[in-house]
Parts: structure tokens; sequence; C-alpha cells
């Protein structure tokens, strides 16, 4: 008998359109013109799509119901919340405003971190997929 975690599959599917729908964002981000254009080039590159990539393949398995797709989810969260907390408050100390994409990165890094503590929860590693 299977043990179903609670948020499992609405999580996987959230996450499966969020990553999905973060690709054409971090595009948009990318091709605005405004001071921070090398570094969101950079942090984009380096660290954004790769991280939305891994999430897609992460989503792609968790709703397979793979082992691997919940560690694939913790990598790809961990390697979202790496680039988006420090370029948050980078941004939040040198632009000020808190509105705009400041503040939507700091709440793109918040949700990571959640997401991040409840597929660390010990009941996944207790169930068999």
């Amino acid at each position: 008998m299977r043990k179903n975690i609670r948020g499992y599959w609405l999580l996987s599917w959230i996450g499966l359109f969020a990553n999905v729908i973060a690709l054409p964002f971090i595009a948009f981000v990318v091709s605005s013109e405004d001071s921070w254009q090398v570094a969101n080039i950079s942090v984009a590159v380096s660290l954004a799509w790769p991280a939305a990539i891994v999430g897609i393949v992460a989503s792609a398995g968790l709703l397979a119901e793979r082992q691997w797709g919940i560690l694939l989810a913790i990598i790809a969260l961990s390697m979202a919340l790496s680039g988006t907390l420090p370029y948050a408050i980078t941004r939040l100390v040198m632009e000020g405003e808190f509105f705009g994409i400041s503040g939507l990165s700091l709440f793109v890094a918040v949700l990571n971190l959640l997401g991040l503590v409840y597929w660390c929860l010990p009941g996944h590693r207790r169930i068999r997929l």
C-alpha cells in the first residue's frame, strides 16, 4: 500500500507550469534595456535557464512517480535559490525598489525556499514510488 504525501501532485504540476513559464520570462528580463543587463545575462545563462530546465525534468519525474524526481527537484530549487536570493538582495540594496524585478526576485526566492523545505521532508524518503 502506498502512502500519499499531502501536496505532492499539486506541487508537481505547479512546478511544471512555473518552470515552463519561467523560460520566456527570463528571456524577457534579459532583453530589457536597463543598467543591469550584463548581470541579467550572466545570471540567466549561468543559473536561471539551467535551473528551469532541471525543474522541468524534475517535474516530469515527479509526475511519472520516479524517486529521482524528488532529487532533481531539490537540485533545481537549490540552483534557483542560489541565483535569485543574491540577485534580489543586491538589486534591492543598489536600486532601492521593492516593487518590480527586485521584489519579484525576492518573492521567487522565498517560494523556492519553501519548495525546498517541502521536498526535503523526511516523508518523501519513506515512501516507495
